[in-house]
C-alpha cells in the first residue's frame, strides 16, 4: 500500500481516522482496581466493530485503575516520579489491550512514549503512521514521556500527529453534562458546545491543555458512554453519539 493511501470502507463513514482515548479506569469493570479481562475483551471488540468498518484506529489508555501519579503528589510523593509511574501503568494498560485486539484476529503494535524494547516500540510518528496504513491498530502508552501531561494531552498529541478526524472519548457518561449527573439529576446535557465554553465553565471534558491543543489546531472530541455497545461504530458513521466539541 503506498504512503497517504487508506484501507477500503465498506459503508460511508464521517471519520477514516479515528483516536480513541480510554481511561484506565474504564478497564477495572466492576472492580475496585486493577485489570478485569471481560472488560479489556469488551473493548477490543467494541474496537473491532470500528476496525471492520475500514476505519484506522490509534488508541490511547490512562492508568488510573492501577496508579495515578497526581493522586500519589497530593500525598507526598514526588510528581514527577509518581508521573513516570502512571506512564508504567498504561504500558500495562495497552498490552492488555493488545492482548485482546490480537485474540480477535487483528495486528497491532504497541508504541511507547518511553523506550523499553522488549515490550514495545519507541514511539515514532512515521512510524505509527505506516502501521496504520497497513491495517494495524496502534496504541500509544506511556503518555507524552514527560511528567506533568496528562494522557489526555498525550491523546491529544498523538491525534494531531497522526492526522486524526477526531478524538472519541470514551468515559462513564454519555455526553457533556452542566454539572456531573450522578450528583446533580437536573444537570443538562449538551449535544454540542464550543472548547471556549468548556474551558469557561471548567466542565472536565479534558484537561485545559489537551483542550487547548485540539482548539488551536481545530480538532473536534466527541465524548460518549463506552458501556454502551455500538457507540464508536455510530459515532464513525456519523450518527449523533454523546456530545461533539468544537470549534
Amino acid at each position: 500500500m503506498k504512503p497517504g493511501t487508506v484501507r477500503k470502507t465498506k459503508t460511508p463513514l464521517k471519520y477514516r481516522r479515528v483516536l480513541l482515548k480510554l481511561s484506565g479506569e474504564a478497564l477495572m469493570g466492576d472492580s475496585q482496581y486493577g485489570i478485569e479481562p471481560a472488560t479489556v475483551d469488551y473493548m477490543a471488540d467494541e474496537v473491532k466493530k470500528v476496525f471492520d468498518l475500514g476505519v484506522e484506529v490509534a488508541v490511547v489508555i490512562g492508568g488510573g485503575n492501577i496508579f495515578r501519579g497526581v493522586e500519589a503528589s497530593v500525598k507526598g510523593m514526588e510528581r514527577a516520579s509518581a508521573d513516570y509511574m502512571g506512564m508504567l501503568a498504561t504500558v500495562i494498560n495497552a498490552l492488555a489491550l493488545q492482548n485482546a485486539l490480537e485474540r480477535l484476529g487483528m495486528e497491532t503494535r504497541v508504541q511507547s512514549a518511553i523506550e523499553m524494547r522488549q515490550l514495545a516500540e519507541t514511539y515514532i510518528r512515521r512510524k505509527a503512521i505506516r502501521h496504520l496504513q497497513k491495517g494495524r491498530i496502534v496504541i500509544f502508552a506511556a503518555g507524552t514521556g514527560n511528567p506533568y501531561f496528562t494522557t489526555d494531552t498525550a491523546a491529544a498529541l498523538r491525534a494531531m500527529e497522526i492526522g486524526a478526524d477526531v478524538i472519541c472519548k470514551g468515559t462513564k457518561v454519555d455526553g457533556v453534562y452542566t454539572s456531573d449527573p450522578k450528583k446533580d439529576s437536573s444537570a443538562k446535557k449538551y449535544h454540542e458546545i464550543s472548547y471556549m465554553d468548556v474551558i469557561r465553565q471548567n466542565l472536565k471534558v479534558m484537561d485545559t491543555t489537551a483542550i487547548t491543543l485540539c482548539m488551536d489546531n481545530k480538532l473536534p472530541i466527541v465524548v460518549f458512554d463506552i458501556k454502551k455497545p455500538n457507540a464508536v461504530k455510530k459515532l464513525v458513521q456519523g450518527q449523533k453519539v454523546g456530545t461533539l466539541v468544537k470549534s
